[in-house]
């Protein structure tokens, strides 16, 4: 049997093979395009990119009877989705936590059981989720409506009237969002003649700050600051967020988180087999070049090496700038008003994430499952945010603490003696602009040592938390906005695709059909940040396409 094939786990300072048929079976799932592949000649479908939205779109498809052929240009399958391995350690790149799925019939738990044929599994991650740490106060985000209310309540009791009022304009919001996401699925004559009123009550809080918002219901800055401290889970901090985005993360969290059973990456490989049902395939190492076009109809694929493949429908899911700026040509892109539209989104804010090892197991090391956000005192979040880009040696606006190997009770089995964790920050793509054009892990000793003058500000920040954990560390390495553009594709190395400012969400080409006939969207860019916005954008694309209304489908 080929090595490369079997699964290695780092135990005891020594390497012990274990070989199981599913692992095989799993490192076999995903294709390379490098190796030799038998393709169709023509698909049903073609999706441009592995993320979420994608994988939802073509799986929905596939249940119906089509052959998806989803090409990835990275080696590995995902997006945001998708681990990487070092040293003796797995790390989730994207995926820290996930809410509602804790209860079987939410809309987002149907919708991954469906697309996974109910093989992927989550694990919840207790009464308190988040940690919220200003200063040396600490805030407890804890799982339930009522228990988050009553514990902010207790930490701000003459507020009790304005977080009653925040929590139940959550609700509203939220409750308004179903008919603005349905418009975006509707025959654009049917949206040009009825979809105002799809769109008229959504609007009415998307086109609001989240400090505007909420600011009206309280002066308390200190409040404010605690309820909009998970800013960092869509990149933008209040005073420029859309109050519907916020919203939309919050009731999000509302029942709880829940981590993924074996890692995000069960993701892709409890998907893949849904695709593989009706022939189609998941190939990786595939960038695709250019969508052919022909008479204002996409007709197929160019790839980087000249090969192409054809289809009555393409699906591109690596975001609107992509798409548009690289995937169709110039020409085209000014014809159609796509280079125009682009001038009223920007890219979303770049991070960097210190991946860390360590030397023993959750239990040992006392690692809790909520994630920690950690924030300065005295300033308000987007005054933090602005100091900071000024002087990056300021203090970090934001520190995000995930402990992904206490998240999944598998992990002691697949890692036994070692735990991770992921520190994340804000960091501005311009301050690494001048390593573009350098290839990875070959930028050289002054990028280097920049980004781990950066990890060590990090670590001291953990280990200001977890003081213990100084001796535990045994690797890390810091990935930059270049790390994302490299693997991610996205620009600026932007985590979010889009900013999530209230002028992006009046914008009506965010929709799944474009002009060009048989071209749609998908992703986070046509809904909204994060693993739900692209689950939900890849149900709405599919809709689009086929007029099959896919929740009343899954639910029955």
């Amino acid at each position: 049997m080929n090595s490369k094939y079997k699964l290695l786990i780092y135990h005891s300072d020594k390497y012990v093979l274990l070989i199981t048929l599913k692992k095989i079976i799993n490192s076999l799932m995903i294709q390379s395009y490098k190796r030799k592949i038998d393709f169709e000649d023509k698909y049903d479908a073609i999706v441009i990119g592995s993320g979420m939205g994608s994988l939802t779109s073509a799986a929905l498809l596939s249940k119906e009877g089509k052959k998806v052929l989803v090409l990835e240009r990275h080696y590995v399958a995902g997006g945001f989705t998708h681990v990487f391995k070092r040293k003796g350690y797995e790390w989730d790149v994207g995926i820290h936590y996930i809410g509602e799925v804790q209860n079987q019939n939410s809309p987002i738990r149907k919708m991954f059981d469906y697309v996974s044929d109910e093989n992927l599994k989550w694990e919840d991650m207790g009464e308190i989720y988040d940690k919220v740490i200003i200063g040396n106060k600490t805030y407890d985000f804890v799982k339930g409506v009522e228990n988050l209310k009553n514990n902010l309540i207790s930490y701000f009791p003459k507020e009790s009237e304005a977080i009653e009022k925040y929590i139940q304009m959550v609700f509203d919001c939220n409750k308004s969002m179903k008919k603005f996401y349905m418009d975006k699925a509707l025959p654009s004559f049917v949206s040009s003649l009825f979809g105002y009123f799809f769109r008229k009550k959504y609007l009415k809080y998307s086109s609001k700050t989240t400090y505007e918002v909420i600011n009206s219901l309280t002066q308390n800055q200190e409040l404010i600051k605690v309820l909009t401290a998970q800013y960092g889970d869509y990149g933008l901090p209040p005073k420029q967020s859309s109050f519907a985005m916020h919203a939309s993360v919050v009731k999000h969290y509302f029942k709880g988180g829940s981590f993924p059973v074996g890692g995000s990456s069960e993701i892709v490989k409890t998907i893949n087999p849904v695709i593989e049902k009706s022939k189609g395939k998941i190939v990786v190492r595939a960038e695709v070049k250019e969508i052919i076009i022909e008479n204002n109809k996409a007709t197929g694929v160019l790839m980087e090496d000249g090969k192409k493949f054809f289809s009555d429908l393409i699906i591109s899911g690596v975001g609107v700038f992509n798409t548009f700026d690289k995937l169709i040509n110039n020409e085209l892109s000014v014809k159609y008003g796509f280079k125009n539209n682009l001038k009223f989104v920007k890219p979303s804010v770049a991070h960097g994430c210190l991946y860390i090892g360590l030397n023993g197991n959750t239990e040992d090391l006392k690692l809790p499952k909520n994630n920690l956000w950690i924030y300065p005192d005295d300033i308000d979040h987007d005054t933090s945010v602005a100091k900071y880009l000024e002087d990056q040696d300021s203090e970090f606006p934001l520190v995000y603490i995930s402990f992904p190997s206490a998240k999944d009770p598998s992990w002691n089995s697949r890692y036994p003696g070692k735990s991770t964790i992921d520190v994340i920050t804000l960091l501005p793509y311009e301050s690494f602009a001048k390593w573009e054009g350098t290839s990875w892990k070959k930028r050289g000793e002054e990028y280097d040592n920049f980004k781990d003058s950066i990890s060590k500000r990090l670590l001291e920040c953990l280990f200001k938390q977890l003081p213990h954990l100084r001796d535990s560390v045994d690797h890390y390495e810091l990935s930059s906005p270049l790390t994302t553009k490299n693997f991610v594709n996205y620009d600026k190395g932007e985590l979010y695709g889009l900013d999530h400012t209230p002028i992006r969400f009046s914008q009506k080409f965010l929709r799944p059909k474009t002009p060009i006939k048989n071209l749609y969207l998908t992703g986070q860019d046509i809904v909204s940040a994060g693993v739900g916005g692209a689950l939900f954008s890849g149900l709405i694309t599919a809709t689009a396409i086929t007029g099959i209304n896919f929740m009343k489908k899954i639910y029955k």
